[in-house]
């Protein structure tokens, strides 16, 4: 039985696949632990840890949350 893995992606990749600038990525990183692994001097990713990342408000804007 094969398991497949999940291919770690690129800065490049991770822009494109959330429509923001390399800027915000990196601020992210930064400042709301954004799920990045940091190989030699490229920024590596998992989609998927960044998609659970994103759907637990992690990119969410500190002005404009609401708390419930």
């Amino acid at each position: 039985m094969s398991v497949e893995t999940e291919k770690w992606v690129t800065m490049k990749d991770v822009q494109e696949h959330m429509g923001v600038t390399r800027e915000t990525i990196t601020q992210w990183i930064n400042t709301k632990k954004m799920p990045a692994y940091k190989v030699g001097r490229s920024w590596k990713f998992k989609l998927s840890e960044v998609d659970d990342w994103v759907r637990s408000n992690g990119a969410a804007d500190d002005q404009n949350e609401v708390e419930i």
